[in-house]
This record gives structure tokens, sequence and C-alpha cells, in this order.
């Protein structure tokens, strides 16, 4: 199995995009939708993965909490911002996010439709197993909106995607 072949590259000024969010706000969390710009990461150091699906085991196991474990050694090599985005819906990555602890350390992004991933060539058609189309399992370092990394994962497993892969880069 080999991933899909991205429409991006390391020197590349990321597109413009937006992301359903829910923020972290307890009282807001079940009742309130947003939205978040590619834009406002102007001036800052992204680093963004991509998970086919909350909940689903490697996403769930494997993949976000190494990031969330490893959030000081990220913010000590100068990230502002840690995002995760899936298709799910922004109420599910919200609910994910607060059973995970993630708090406002790392993002819980909604890609609606897969726009954003699609804009990148990073979708994956996952219609035989019954999930429709998602993003791929991906990681973005992104630099005052220049694309500083872009690695995606040949298969199912978690390697240049995962936390250690990223830092290594950072």
């Amino acid at each position: 199995m080999s991933g899909p072949s991205p429409k991006i590259s390391v020197g590349d000024t990321l597109p413009s995009g937006k992301f359903a969010y829910v923020p972290f706000t307890p009282a807001l969390a079940d009742s309130v939708t947003t939205t978040l710009s590619t834009d406002e990461w102007k001036g800052k150091k992204v680093v963004l993965f991509s998970v086919p699906g909350a909940f689903t085991p490697t996403c769930h196991i494997n993949h976000l909490p190494p990031y969330l474990a490893k959030y000081d050694e990220f913010k000590a090599k100068g990230v502002d911002v840690i995002a995760v985005v899936a298709a799910n819906d922004a109420f599910v990555m919200s609910a994910w996010g607060r059973i995970e602890g993630c708090n406002e350390k790392i993002l819980t992004l909604s890609d609606p439709n897969t726009a954003f991933s699609a804009s990148l060539g990073l979708t994956v058609d996952l219609s035989a197993v019954g999930f429709g189309t998602r993003t791929a399992r991906y990681a973005l370092i992104i630099d005052d909106l220049v694309v500083k990394y872009v690695e995606v994962e040949p298969g199912r497993e978690v390697s240049v995607s995962g936390a250690d892969a990223v830092l290594a880069r950072l």
C-alpha cells in the first residue's frame, strides 16, 4: 500500500484553507463551532498532522498521544501551534481532544469534506471499509506559511508523520 502523492512540496506557500473548530471552552464545547483559517498561521511555526479518523485505533493509540506527550519538546523547538486534522465533524474532533486531554495544547480541527487536504492532494479513499474519503495520514511543518516538511505515510503505520519524525526535522 502506498500513500497519496502530495501536490505541495517543501518551499511552497501553504494554500489558504479553513477548518471547523470547537473552542475548548467547556461551556461552549457542545454548542459552538467556529472556523480557523490557515491565514491565522502567518508569522507562526505550525506542526499540522492528519489522521484518517478520530477514535480509530491507530490514530487514537499511536498517532495523537505521542504529540501530546512531547508537547513541551515541540514548544522548546519554537513551535507555536500543534494541530491535528481529520475529516470527522468539529464536534467529534472536540470530543476526541477532550477525551485525550488536549485542552488547548493541540488543536483538533475538522477538515469538512476533506477540502483542505484535497487541495494538497492528501486524501485517501477508504470506501472499501465503509469510511468514504478521508484525510490521509500526513504531517507538515509550516513556518510563516511556508512548508518546511511534508511527509505522507505509505501505509497504515505511523512513522514519517509521527511526533518523533517531526521533532527530528524541527
